[in-house]
């Protein structure tokens, strides 16, 4: 699987793309357009530990639907990312059996890296 998901209107996310320069066969998918689906989405989660994980609790809606005032559990988080693609953080990259998460700096240097090793 090789894969990048983001926000097409989310400026980091098209500064981060462009900065990784991927590789022509990584397919771009546009969570907007394209939510991620539960087996991708449990791929993942297997590979970074957590739903939780993946969860941006930045998302606009975490606040206005009252998540922040709720103990959620790990299926919570699957079903909110699941109806809701505003709750996945981005972007993010699966390549092969290699995954990065978010836009911290950590993260994007690490995919950087690895990318540039490739080309």
């Amino acid at each position: 699987m090789r894969r990048f998901y983001y926000l097409s209107s989310c400026d980091t996310c098209q500064k981060i793309m462009k900065a990784l320069n991927l590789p022509s066969d990584v397919e771009m998918i546009d969570i907007k357009q394209t939510n991620i689906d539960a087996t991708t989405l449990d791929w993942v989660k297997e590979k970074v530990g957590s739903y939780e994980g993946l969860f941006s609790k930045r998302a606009m809606k975490f606040r206005s639907m009252g998540l922040h005032e709720m103990s959620l559990t790990e299926a919570d988080y699957r079903k909110y990312m699941l109806e809701e693609y505003t709750f996945l953080k981005r972007p993010f990259v699966i390549y092969d059996d290699h995954v990065w998460i978010g836009n911290a700096k950590k993260e994007v240097e690490a995919a950087q890296a690895f990318f540039a090793q490739l080309n």
